[in-house]
């Protein structure tokens, strides 16, 4: 075991402050990224647990997220989908908007929301059928004018289990419960395609259609599916496999300027609080060690290596704040989950503060490198 590892495992009361200070650096950081990654996957948890293994959306559609209208394709296009020898099924996802006015009852008030509708088949074994719906809730789907939405937004829609309430002057029925299906922005309500046309939001004139779900024999063949139609496509849809479209509306949500300020100002204020707490906790935890240090020097130990030392427990500080910050942020997803705040963390956000977080450690140990002058022989004759 080196000699500075071992000062941190003996020593680890003088270098509290700067592992919390990482921690919290960290956290901070992560906690937002996590945020925002989570309000896109609530938005787009129909599309990402589905059985589809590709997707195929208008050809200037670069994500999901803020798309608008052009994520269909023309109603034409799903017989050519079916040509390729490795589509076993092609469905339309799809959806609408609607105001949705609750039934209060009595000691209860009217709530009035705009809610996104997703329209599922709930056919057992559909492609537009999540693969974390209960056979229950599969069920329930089917019966007319039933309609299914997430536990967090109850509150919201003013409704529970079996309540009704009018949805595009229709009665509707709140016939299934979800779970993991939060929408921190429009609420999101699941329903059959069959409701749907009841309700009259399915427009049968519409020439156009999707986005498209597409199941193929072998989901390992998924990209070179998706290369063969993208090759046949004539710049008339664009496919893609439903791992890079999810990627994609993360990456567009980052892209979003006020976004991009709120996380650079994070990232910002995070560096600043490690390296201003991280360096003054060093820069003190050798000072109270400065006889140490100065006794290494009269055995003989040259300043160049006293300096490696304090550049290597500064690592380790590093290392054990990024355990930390790892075991705050679980806590905080925990948290997140139990109170329905969803939450995203995706891996090279992770990477990126995990790198940040030791660089701000490693950098904070050479500020505190000028201590190391004080480490004379002779004070230790005083």
């Amino acid at each position: 075991m080196s000699l500075a590892l071992s000062t941190l495992i003996y020593e680890w009361r003088r270098y509290t402050a700067a592992v919390v200070a990482l921690a919290f650096s960290g956290l901070l950081i992560l906690a937002e990224v996590g945020m925002f990654t989570g309000i896109v996957r609530g938005i787009t948890a129909t599309i990402d647990r589905s059985r589809a293994d590709i997707m195929v959306l208008g050809p200037k559609v670069t994500a999901l997220v803020d798309s608008g209208p052009g994520t269909g394709v023309p109603k034409r296009i799903t017989p050519q989908i079916y040509m390729n020898p490795e589509v076993t099924e092609v469905e339309p996802l799809d959806g609408n908007g609607g105001m949705w006015i609750n039934d209060p009852k009595a000691g209860q008030k009217r709530k009035t929301e705009y809610v996104q509708i997703w329209a599922i088949d709930p056919r057992a074994g559909s492609v537009s059928l999540p693969t974390d719906y209960t056979e229950a809730t599969r069920i329930a789907l089917q019966e007319p004018f039933a309609v299914a939405v997430d536990a967090t937004s109850l509150g919201r829609l003013g409704v529970k289990l079996n309540d009704t309430a009018t949805l595009n002057h229709h009665t509707v029925h709140v016939r299934a419960i979800l779970h993991g299906y939060p929408s921190i922005n429009q609420v999101n309500v699941v329903m059959s395609k069959d409701t749907l046309r009841m309700l009259g939001m399915d427009d049968p004139n519409n020439p156009r259609d999707g986005p498209l779900m597409v199941r193929i024999k072998d989901p390992a063949k998924a990209e070179q599916v998706r290369d063969q139609l993208n090759a046949v496509s004539h710049g008339e849809y664009r496919a893609w496999t439903r791992a890079e479209l999810s990627k994609a509306n993360e990456g567009a949500l980052m892209k979003e300027q006020i976004i991009g300020l709120f996380l650079g100002f994070t990232v910002f204020i995070g560096f600043l609080i490690g390296i201003g707490i991280t360096s003054q906790t060093l820069r003190g935890a050798i000072l109270a060690s400065i006889k140490e240090f100065a006794s290494l020097r009269a055995l003989g130990v040259s300043m160049g290596s006293l300096r490696w030392i304090v550049i290597e427990l500064s690592f380790w500080v590093g290392v054990v704040g990024l355990a930390a910050t790892g075991l705050f942020t679980w806590g905080v997803y925990l948290l997140g989950e139990k109170f329905g705040v969803p939450m995203g963390f995706p891996t090279s956000w992770v990477v990126g503060i995990a790198i940040l977080l030791t660089l701000i450690s490693i950098f904070s140990g050479v500020l505190s490198l000028g201590v190391l002058k004080k480490s004379q022989p002779a004070d230790l004759l005083r």
